[in-house]
């Protein structure tokens, strides 16, 4: 198999040239990382001709390699890329799929430009603007009424991937003894996740939601709908990274996006437009919704995929207590 490694690029190049992404007489002139990306290794490849990202997947997250992963998720991926090549309003946000090496689990990618995510946001010093909710919002709409089925199938099921999440979301940040030490994150945090790592009625709960999340369903799903999927390019907002993707329940994607919103303290009437703003929000099930939303926020706080959030101890407990009502009610 073919190991991507920015330290080797003769290596690298006479690959890209054997996958015909170079031509012949097309050089390599530099090789970059365009993010801190967590799943898989991305690298940027510029020639004298422009430039476009390379991503491979391995049998491990590439951030925490004591994680074992799906080793051909970006296959699935890239399958989500040819799938919705079909819709221009959900493509022209997305980077276009340039190639597929099935064999050595690589795909390429048109290179969106340097531009950073929206994981800014959770130093909580900047506010969504109406125009970048109404992106976001859009994409879902599109995502969501462009593909969506009559009848469910294994489409795109993306069942390893999704295991390996419901394993983050649903259960390890609510097992008592999981080996992680959130006082190692924030002095104090372990004692005000312990009363939710205990509480019978909320994981009961939350296990629910899980098999719900694990379930079949009619939409197609970005999977990680959060600040990190969204860059900020030239012409707009661009939505990236789609290896959770999935058929299933459209609550999850916008619990998703909706909770990041309150994690990173959000206006009221911010999180209002999206749901003023989302097509056909009354058609859903709004305690699915608000269980998903809840969920996603103690995960983030007490689960091991932390976020940067620049936010004191007190407010994690409010929103904690916050989350739990949002599933229980």
């Amino acid at each position: 198999m073919f190991i991507l490694n920015a330290n080797e690029p003769k290596e690298l190049a006479a690959y890209l040239h054997q996958q015909k992404w170079l031509e012949n007489d097309e050089t390599v002139v530099s090789i970059s990382k365009p993010g801190d990306g967590n799943m898989n290794c991305v690298l940027r490849i510029e020639t004298a001709a422009g430039s476009f990202i390379i991503k491979q997947s391995r049998g491990y997250v590439e951030k925490y390699p004591q994680v074992l992963a799906p080793a051909n998720r970006v296959l699935t991926e890239g399958a989500f890329y040819e799938k919705i090549a079909s819709s221009k309003e959900v493509q022209d946000i997305m980077p276009k799929l340039l190639g597929i090496d099935a064999v050595n689990n690589l795909i390429a990618l048109e290179d969106l430009g340097k531009s950073n995510d929206y994981t800014v946001l959770y130093d909580l010093k900047q506010k969504m603007q109406v125009g970048e909710l109404q992106q976001l919002v859009n994409y879902l709409n599109g995502l969501h009424q462009s593909f969506q089925k009559t009848v469910i199938d294994d489409e795109l099921a993306n069942t390893e991937m999704r295991t390996l999440n419901y394993e983050h979301i649903f259960e390890y940040p609510f097992r008592e003894e999981n080996g992680f030490d959130l006082d190692q994150v924030q002095e104090g945090l372990q004692a005000v996740a312990m009363p939710y790592k205990k509480d019978l009625e909320l994981k009961y709960k939350i296990e629910r939601l899980g098999s719900l999340y694990l379930s079949k369903g009619k939409y197609l799903l970005q999977g990680d709908f959060y600040p990190g999927s969204w860059l900020k390019a030239a012409d707009g907002i661009k939505i990236i990274d789609p290896e959770f993707c999935f058929y299933g329940l459209r609550e999850f994607d916008l619990g998703v996006f909706i909770a990041h919103m309150y994690l990173t303290q959000q206006k009221e009437s911010a999180i209002a437009f999206i749901k003023e703003n989302y097509y056909s929000f009354e058609e859903l099930n709004t305690t699915i919704l608000n269980g998903f939303i809840g969920t996603e926020i103690m995960r983030r706080l007490i689960g091991l995929a932390q976020l940067p959030l620049k936010m004191e101890l007190k407010t994690k407990e409010d929103l904690l207590a916050f989350a739990r009502v949002l599933i229980l009610k």
